[in-house]
């Protein structure tokens, strides 16, 4: 999997995740459940992860939608 988001923000992961599905993409957003033991106080950022394969593809979508200021740099 390929990381392309990290963030704490739930709406931005959110809409990023639902612009992935509606292309067809499969994401998936790790670290989700982490807020259990940090007390839900949102300081551990999730991550948006697809599949290797699509990487470049998710990262033109997201760009397109106007967050590449959110993407991660690419390895």
């Amino acid at each position: 999997m390929h990381e392309l988001i990290r963030a704490n923000d739930p709406v931005l992961l959110s809409y990023a995740q639902s612009l992935l599905k509606d292309a067809g993409i499969h994401c998936f957003v790790a670290d989700q459940d982490m807020s259990i033991l940090e007390g839900s106080l949102g300081m551990l950022p999730r991550r948006l992860l697809v599949e290797e394969e699509r990487a470049d593809q998710a990262r033109r979508i997201l760009t397109d939608a106007g967050l590449a200021g959110e993407l991660r740099i690419a390895k």
